[in-house]
């Protein structure tokens, strides 16, 4: 196990590295001058070139790619995100802020898609073949098939301008969350929903659950004790990996309903070319990914003792 746990940190460690170079990378070779950006953003006004040199400088623009890489790098090694290029204000606060915002967002919508998938997937698996399961199917698959923005776009049409029901733009109050968690959630649901009737279907299809039933084992212990176990599998993977696309997805449904978070956080750095912040959402992202894959093993072993046995 604790070998298990070394090689999953080395691996997570590559893909960090990896992330922050090629993220760096791109920002650094993007179109148009970076110090113009940060400039323009930082006063507002039309700069001379003196103030974009001298802005160059106090980015750290000036010295090329990877002494400016190492610049930004190695306090982050200490845990320090640095300072905005733009507002010179430390990174990690308005990071923080911005994600106790998305976080709720997006973890209010895994819990919607959750209470739309399961009994969904649990109708489907029972009466498979039956028009429960065709239904379960097809509603699952249309989810899948509309983009995000423009669920949320009918959302808005329908409960905010046509019915006038609920808040379109803003984060004034709860209910301005109503609208873009459920668009999460129905999005999340569909995935949700296909994998947690496929694991039920597969686990129910296992060979030595006929000889429980001979033996008189009720189908309740049989479905809490056996099949229950192996339909959690795939569903752990799904789940924690759905958290995180929606804290991603969060970021686009955040800017088409006007609310703050991360969403325009991100914009907002990208447009000024402000390396810093656009890094750290990157680093924070790929960091969240990779726990999560870390926990996700974890309950792997958790729920199959065979699995972490073999990986050893």
């Amino acid at each position: 196990m604790i070998h298990a746990i070394f090689g999953l940190g080395l691996r997570a460690t590559v893909v960090l590295a990896g992330t922050a170079i090629a993220t760096f990378a791109l920002l650094w070779h993007a179109p148009g001058d970076p110090a113009l950006a940060i400039a323009m953003a930082r006063y507002d006004v039309v700069v001379t070139a003196d103030v974009i040199d001298i802005v160059r400088a106090e980015a750290g623009l000036d010295g090329g790619f990877w002494p400016a890489f190492q610049g930004w790098i190695g306090p982050l090694l200490t845990g320090d995100f640095g300072r905005s290029s733009v507002t010179g204000r430390p990174v990690w606060p308005d990071l923080v802020t911005a994600l106790s915002y998305t976080f709720p967002l997006a973890l209010l919508g895994l819990l919607i898609g959750m209470g739309i998938a399961v009994p969904l997937a649990v109708v489907a698996a029972r009466h498979k073949g039956g028009w429960p399961d065709r239904l379960a199917v097809a509603l699952a698959s249309l989810g899948a098939a509309i983009p995000a923005y423009w669920l949320g776009l009918l959302l808005i049409l329908l409960f905010a301008v046509k019915l006038a029901w609920l808040p379109a733009v803003g984060a004034r109050t709860t209910a301005h969350m109503v609208l873009p968690a459920l668009t999460l959630g129905l999005g999340a649901a569909a995935a949700l929903t296909r994998i947690l009737r496929s694991g039920i279907l597969e686990a129910r299809l296992q060979p030595f659950l006929p000889a429980f039933e001979r033996r008189g084992v009720s189908a309740g212990g049989i479905a809490r004790n056996h099949v229950t176990p192996h339909a959690a599998i795939p569903v752990v993977t799904v789940f924690g990996l759905e958290l995180a696309f929606l804290l991603e997805g969060a970021v686009m449904i955040e800017v088409i309903f006007s609310r703050p978070g991360l969403g325009s956080f991100l914009v907002q750095a990208i447009g000024a070319r402000d390396f810093p912040k656009v890094q750290a959402v990157v680093i924070l992202t790929a960091l969240l990914f990779v726990t999560i894959n870390l926990l996700i093993d974890l309950l792997y072993h958790t729920i199959d003792p065979r699995i972490g046995d073999h990986d050893a």
